[in-house]
């Protein structure tokens, strides 16, 4: 497998466990995707640890994924760089439409590829 391609699958692995609705899949996923004392940092959130990832993930998924029928993508420009990984998301209506939010992720990787640091910015939403 390339890199291009590895980074892809793996900003693809980031979203699928935003969208994941079985809870021990979702922490499965978290623990292939993150170290233990992983971080995350949104605004003003910061997760750290499989326990704090799992809440933020979960809290994520039931508020927009759950109750308000959207799902995440990926926009497929995955990029990385020594040891980063940058990518945008999209969350569209899982039904079909425009997308609702737009998000940029910035992920320092450990030596074993995993997620030791996260970064997540929340973009304006483009107009339709």
């Amino acid at each position: 497998m390339n890199a291009r391609t590895e980074f892809a699958e793996l900003a693809d692995r980031y979203v699928a466990v935003w969208n994941e609705p079985d809870a021990d899949a979702r922490r499965a996923a978290i623990a292939s995707l993150w170290v233990p004392d992983g971080e995350h940092y949104v605004r003003t959130l910061q997760a750290k640890g499989y326990e704090a990832l799992q809440q933020r993930v979960t809290g994520s998924h039931e508020k927009n994924v759950r109750d308000a029928g959207f799902r995440f993508i990926s926009a497929g420009d995955a990029q990385f760089l020594h040891d980063a990984v940058m990518f945008h998301w999209h969350m569209v209506p899982a039904a079909g439409g425009a997308v609702a939010a737009v998000g940029l992720e910035l992920m320092v990787l450990a030596e074993d590829g995993r997620i030791a640091t996260d970064y997540q910015f929340i973009l304006p939403t483009p107009a339709v």
